[in-house]
């Protein structure tokens, strides 16, 4: 169904079961973002932005990544006992990250985390979440000038320069793609970060495999092994049918929305052995839809990837005797947003 193009991934289109009233509302204005256009305006949008997530890309961030990593551990350190790993280092980790790919100024990391909770909260009022959105669309579109002004060798500063004034990108259009990179590539990787970090705290033996191994190759088999169990999007991914089609002997309709049930689909026992199990050495992990599948599959996956690869790693290796400060029936987790997680995790060591 992912794959198929008679699904569209447009939201104005009649049908379409958006995940929140908010989401909804929007859904009935002209859409322009990369995640909600279909071929050929997604691959043409796409094309401009591919070329910075590329794994030889990625791999040139490492030493920046390693960097960033480094220095919110030894905050951690120095502030010492208990603290949020929330906000100390899951969420400030990726934000930190996709500011500096992006160009947004640290000073205002906080506004657009602040929006940015509102915009994926399933219980933001239609009213909260078009106030927050035009917020962040107000904030980047001010960003966005400064940058035509001024231009950085950040990405949009390269988009400016590229795509903007050679009229391939409108302002609106470059703001609603500042919107889906900014939004997406931090709370994605905090909530997986926060999340897999319980998960190890429950199995001491893959924990100690992604602690102490000195292989890549183990640490990324680990890695993929929780982006198949956790599967964060917890609401699926939404469709709706351009024309009839059948799928397993069931007709959908023209028209009809579908949820396409990922997080499901991670846990099939036709496809993964005993997938209820945490298992650091499955053999098929490679097979999981943590990312999606087809041509909207996550853009910035290889990105995520490599900050999951190298956070886990040193968060372990640096606090070895790390744990957390609450039972798990007192922990909140995010039934209340798009994206599951924990609002907070409080830790010592």
């Amino acid at each position: 169904m992912l794959a198929d193009p008679r699904f569209s991934a447009d939201p104005s289109r009649p049908g379409f079961p958006a995940p929140t009233e908010g989401f909804a509302a929007q859904g009935r204005q002209e859409m322009q973002a990369l995640s909600m256009q279909d071929d050929p305006e997604h691959a043409r949008q796409r094309r401009m932005l591919i070329g910075r997530f590329t794994i030889k890309q990625i791999a040139a961030m490492t030493p920046r990544l390693e960097q960033i990593i480094d220095d919110l551990l030894d905050r951690m350190q120095a502030a010492g006992p208990p603290t949020d790993l929330v906000e100390a280092f899951a969420l400030s980790m990726p934000s930190q990250v996709i500011s500096e790919l992006l160009g947004v100024p640290r000073r205002d990391h906080a506004l657009f985390q602040r929006v940015a909770g509102t915009i994926i909260s399933r219980e933001s009022t239609v009213r909260e979440f078009t106030a927050a959105r035009d917020e962040l669309a107000g904030f980047l579109g001010d960003l966005i000038r400064r940058k035509d002004a001024d231009p950085g060798d950040d990405l949009l500063s390269s988009l400016v320069v590229t795509r903007l004034r050679t009229g391939e990108l409108t302002p609106a259009l470059l703001v609603e793609t500042a919107i889906t990179l900014l939004v997406a590539g931090h709370e994605t990787t905090t909530n997986q970060l926060a999340l897999g970090t319980l998960v190890l705290l429950r199995n001491p033996d893959h924990l100690a495999v992604v602690r102490d191994s000195d292989d890549p190759a183990r640490v990324a088999s680990a890695v993929e092994e929780l982006l198949r169990y956790l599967s964060i999007t917890q609401n699926g991914l939404s469709r709706v049918a351009t024309e009839d089609v059948e799928i397993a002997g069931r007709l959908i309709c023209a028209g009809e929305g579908v949820i396409v049930p990922n997080a499901s689909g991670n846990r099939d026992a036709a496809v993964f052995r005993d997938p209820d199990r945490f298992d650091i050495d499955r053999p098929d992990v490679r097979g999981h839809l943590a990312f999606g599948y087809g041509v909207h599959q996550c853009l910035g996956q290889n990105l995520a990837r490599k900050e999951l690869q190298l956070a886990y790693p040193a968060l372990w290796r640096r606090f070895p005797g790390l744990r957390t400060t609450l039972p798990d029936e007192d922990i909140r987790f995010k039934h209340d947003m798009i994206a599951y997680g924990v609002h907070e995790l409080p830790v010592t060591w």
